[in-house]
């Protein structure tokens, strides 16, 4: 790698940051089609500042000359070019980034960095949710995702452009839908006061709404973790199965509402690190169906595909897509 830099390759650094884990990578931005190689993890919590957790990572690479720019996504709102993680004492500035020798630096929020690549992902990256078309080209398409949070964000396209829109969309309110969901609503309200989105399609909220149906239905609650839940549902456990098809359930009327919020005629993409994980109760469930009762626009709705994103670490490409758009109007 230090020869191919010493020689002037126009390498780039890619990151996705996160609480937990750090994944950095590096692509070639001369080459026609964008790949990210020698991908690494990192835990934050091993390394003082993202700084460190970087420059670790170019040394295990063998690269030590300046590359020609950095792009890194980042799971959180990027204020002036920099960020104050929430789950981590880490750090971050564009301004930073390019005090290590990077020519370019750009900083994302993990969101539009897959915004930025939802476009481009084909074959087996994408799984597809019921039959709702190909959706309209270039017309917007939304990316919602549950993980241990609930991301949104959206790419905004017309025949003459497109740009990445960042939202905190997993903090809206929840809408339930039956009777059932009305007494989820009430028994969350009673621990939290609002109930969010996020609050619901999460990690987190997995564990929740198992505890609030096993209280709706007068069976014991038990503090089993998201994994247990999910690894029993798949194992066809009855109480655990129920739970993941109500969080599928609750996800199609959510990825529904961002359909019709965006005017997402391209597509509605769901990513997060869930998703994937119950990909077989997930294509069976009632997701589609609760995604098209929108009353009268359910003909709107019809037409959009829901495709899952399959492939890992997305991020990183839409990361490398922005830093070579950067460089490129430069």
């Amino acid at each position: 790698m230090s020869r191919a830099a010493k020689e002037g390759s126009r390498l780039a650094l890619v990151g996705d940051i996160g609480g937990t884990n750090a994944r950095f990578g590096l692509v070639d931005l001369d080459a026609e089609r964008l790949v990210v190689t020698a991908a690494a993890r990192y835990r934050v919590k091993d390394h003082a500042n993202a700084a460190a957790a970087v420059q670790l990572y170019l040394r295990e690479q063998g690269l030590t000359c300046a590359l020609a720019g950095a792009a890194v996504a980042v799971a959180g709102p990027v204020t002036n070019g920099a960020i104050d993680f929430t789950n981590s004492n880490w750090t971050l500035s564009e301004a930073e980034l390019r005090s290590l020798g990077f020519g370019s630096a750009r900083l994302l929020n993990d969101y539009a960095a897959l915004a930025i690549a939802a476009p481009i992902l084909e074959g087996d990256d994408l799984r597809m949710i019921g039959e709702g078309g190909q959706g309209l080209a270039n017309r917007t398409i939304a990316i919602i995702g549950p993980g241990t949070g609930f991301g949104v964000s959206a790419l905004a396209r017309d025949d003459h452009g497109a740009a990445t829109v960042t939202t905190e969309g997993g903090h809206v309110s929840f809408a339930p839908t039956d009777d059932v969901e009305i007494e989820i609503l009430r028994l969350l309200a009673r621990r939290y006061g609002r109930v969010s989105v996020e609050r619901i399609l999460s990690g987190a909220g997995l564990h929740d709404l198992h505890q609030c149906l096993q209280a709706i239905e007068g069976r014991p609650t038990t503090d089993d973790d998201p994994a247990e839940i999910t690894r029993r549902a798949l194992a066809d456990d009855p109480e655990c199965l129920r739970t993941v098809e109500r969080f599928c359930a609750i996800l199609g009327s959510v990825a529904g509402d961002f359909a019709l919020s965006f005017g997402a005629l391209g597509g509605v993409y769901i990513a997060g690190g869930i998703p994937p994980l119950i990909i077989s109760v997930l294509e069976r469930s009632a997701f589609r169906q609760r995604f098209e009762a929108k009353g009268r626009f359910g003909d709107y709705l019809r037409g959009i595909p829901t495709p899952v994103i399959m492939r890992p670490h997305v991020a990183l490409l839409g990361a490398a897509q922005s830093i070579r758009t950067l460089l490129k109007d430069q």
